[in-house]
């Protein structure tokens, strides 16, 4: 299962309809507590600060003010977007706001070295292939935008393969790949050119393993 350690508090000044369903549950599945304003304040002082405010864009104007510096705010608008004008806004998504949208800016926003796209771990057997040869491996990790592969073949950082493997009811997918990092024994594939089908499928394949269904 993902790691369920809350590593950042988020703060929600926005009704449950401007999220799509499950996003604020996935939210805590990948490391983001997420509170109503009236449960932080009860807790506050174990938790100080909150990394980010999850603002629907109609409750700008009803955020106070603590005296402290600026907490980041995301701002859930409508299809316009927000203009700019309020400089404690640092990124606008469109309700109803879903999981990958939401992550990929919640990472810009608050970690040092940010991901694009939610990961789980998995165990899945896949088939390498290269130069004529195949051989068996399995994905340890899996993203919408490559995975961390156990193989016994030594691979060459910068190294070019292809890799196929099966998820539930999408049946086999193949990606044209590059080794593009070593976390020994293992190594982390990009994607290439990855179909919008592909994508989907493999988005679908995360958010279930995320709600354990």
């Amino acid at each position: 299962m993902p790691d369920t350690t809350h590593r950042r508090l988020l703060v929600s000044h926005a009704p449950p309809a401007a999220f799509a369903p499950m996003t604020r549950t996935l939210l805590g599945r990948l490391g983001y507590a997420v509170l109503e304003p009236d449960d932080f304040a009860k807790c506050e002082g174990e938790h100080g600060r909150p990394d980010c405010l999850l603002v629907d864009e109609r409750n700008l104007a009803d955020l106070e003010d603590d005296g402290g510096p600026p907490v980041p705010v995301v701002a859930l608008t409508g299809r316009h977007g927000v203009t700019g004008a309020d400089s404690r806004i640092v990124g606008a998504l469109r309700r109803p706001v879903g999981i990958h949208a939401l992550y990929r800016v919640l990472q810009q926003v608050l970690e040092e070295t940010p991901r694009s796209v939610p990961r789980v771990p998995t165990h899945i057997p896949a088939t390498c292939s290269r130069d004529g040869s195949r051989w068996s491996a399995t994905v340890l990790m899996l993203s919408e935008n490559g995975c961390l592969l156990r193989t016994p073949a030594p691979l060459i950082l910068g190294s070019r393969l292809e890799l196929s493997f099966a998820l539930p009811r999408a049946g086999n997918l193949e990606f044209e790949s590059e080794v593009a990092y070593q976390l020994v024994p293992d190594v982390g594939l990009i994607f290439d050119a990855v179909s919008p089908d592909a994508r989907r499928c493999i988005g679908e394949f995360v958010t279930e393993a995320l709600t354990g269904f």
